[in-house]
């Protein structure tokens, strides 16, 4: 059984998605702010800014009016970046459906409130139906290109969960069930910042030890925060946690880590972000992540560095040493 499926956000993840789901036989919507945006995917049928070489099939339709893409949507996904969530979601809730379910595809934490993007949809989707959030070790151009991936589907209601497993899978895309939305979502996060510190450790050339550190000990940090906030610790050696850390740490289609690399190179954050329409997620949760830490007084000696790295207070080779200088101590104390 198909299903109308609007899809808010035309990046890469977006578009992956939205041909994903159309390839399976539904009805897809695909919104973009940008009309002209729009108006090139209709005439050319790809989207050559953001996930050039795949074809957009005949049952995804671009179009940049709200309304047109959300109105008797069975399902509503949210792909749009993280701090462009809650204005598009404020924006979306009035043409939404009572029954639809809500699924969140974002992976990030909110500024200044810190809330997850499940939350910030929940607060601006007053008249929603349930939330779903859909994370894991995920690069939008392999599902597009329909190469075998595996994610979390996660959310408060199992019902929900099993109707998205149902709808949303193929045979390129399997889901696993989980009720931990909060670690889904804060390992989604977090592995971002990660992945920034080994980016570093790559454009260093400091070696296959010191990457395999840095990645086992981002996962020891992350899932503090993530138990901290309620969690279950076993989320956080799943797909949702330690397949999206090594995936977005490894893959050489991770801008999070291609970011890291231009630090170590030098570049400032202002020279990265010039060349590329692209977001990289984790400059923006670094911050926040260091923020709820604080708040539930968490140590992430990472995410302290990358802070610092980003900003340009501290040089990637510095932060490397501090990191390595700091007092010794038992590994799961």
């Amino acid at each position: 059984m198909t299903h109308p499926i609007a899809v808010l956000g035309s990046g890469s993840w977006g578009t992956a998605l939205a041909v994903h789901l159309a390839r399976t036989g539904h009805e897809v919507r695909l919104w973009a702010r940008d009309a002209a945006l729009v108006q090139q995917m209709t005439a050319s049928r790809t989207n050559a800014s953001y996930l050039p070489g795949i074809e957009l099939p005949s049952g995804l339709q671009p179009t940049s009016a709200l309304g047109d893409a959300i109105s008797g949507a069975a399902f509503v996904v949210m792909a749009v970046p993280s701090h462009g969530m809650r204005a598009v979601a404020r924006a979306a809730s009035p043409f939404a459906r009572a029954d639809c379910t809500l699924v969140s595809a974002t992976k990030g934490i909110e500024e200044v409130s810190l809330l997850r993007m499940s939350e910030v949809m929940r607060a601006e989707f007053t008249a929603g139906g349930e939330i779903v959030v859909l994370s894991g070790p995920s690069f939008a151009i392999e599902l597009a290109r329909e190469l075998p991936t595996a994610m979390v589907a996660a959310g408060e209601s199992a019902a929900a969960v099993e109707v998205v497993q149902a709808h949303f899978r193929s045979q390129a895309l399997r889901l696993y069930g989980s009720g931990d939305v909060v670690g889904v979502e804060i390992g989604g996060a977090l592995k971002n910042v990660i992945a920034i510190a080994a980016g570093v450790v790559e454009g260093l050339g400091l070696g296959h030890n010191a990457l395999a550190a840095l990645i086992t000990r981002g996962l020891a940090e992350l899932s503090r925060l993530a138990v901290g906030l309620g969690a279950q610790r076993d989320t956080m050696a799943g797909l949702a946690g330690l397949g999206d850390l090594v995936l977005t740490c490894t893959g050489s289609l991770s801008r999070n880590r291609q970011l890291g690399m231009a630090l170590a190179r030098g570049e400032s954050l202002a020279e990265i972000l010039s060349k590329t329409k692209m977001v990289a997620e984790g400059v923006r949760t670094t911050e926040a992540a260091l923020a709820l830490g604080a708040r539930h007084g968490i140590e992430l000696p990472i995410a302290r560095e990358m802070s610092d790295v980003i900003a340009g207070r501290t040089a990637p080779q510095a932060a490397i040493r501090n990191l390595m200088g700091r007092k010794q101590k038992l590994e799961h104390a």
